[in-house]
């Protein structure tokens, strides 16, 4: 079974670097822009994994996270935030909105995926 990943970052550079870093696994990876376009993507999808990116425009990742938790589809599934961001206060409100994990821009693709798999299991 093909895992699905949603990347959710208003960066398009970063979220080519997502999809290549992803499908080149054998990941299948769906895309959203920001936290609104993440919420209507996962109408229609059920990821193995949500990686989001926490500053956005209309909703940032906090916002966003918080939202799919509040679903009862989604309130199992790993979310990583993945972002320029490294403070604590970040990580500890990211936690508090029902993160799972926290990786630092840039990322290391390997990594990243290393994550997805520990998170996915």
């Amino acid at each position: 079974m093909t895992m699905t990943v949603l990347t959710v970052d208003d960066s398009r550079t970063m979220r080519e670097m997502l999809r290549l870093a992803l499908a080149g696994e054998g990941y299948r990876v769906v895309q959203a822009e920001d936290g609104v376009h993440g919420l209507e993507v996962l109408a229609n999808e059920d990821p193995t994994v949500i990686v989001t990116d926490i500053n956005m425009p209309r909703m940032d990742g906090f916002a966003f996270i918080e939202e799919v938790r509040s679903d009862p589809r989604h309130r199992a599934t790993p979310i990583l935030v993945l972002t320029t961001e490294s403070d604590a206060e970040k990580k500890a409100r990211a936690r508090m909105a029902g993160a799972t994990g926290w990786i630092v821009k840039p990322f290391n693709p390997a990594k990243l995926v290393d994550a997805i798999r520990r998170v996915a299991a």
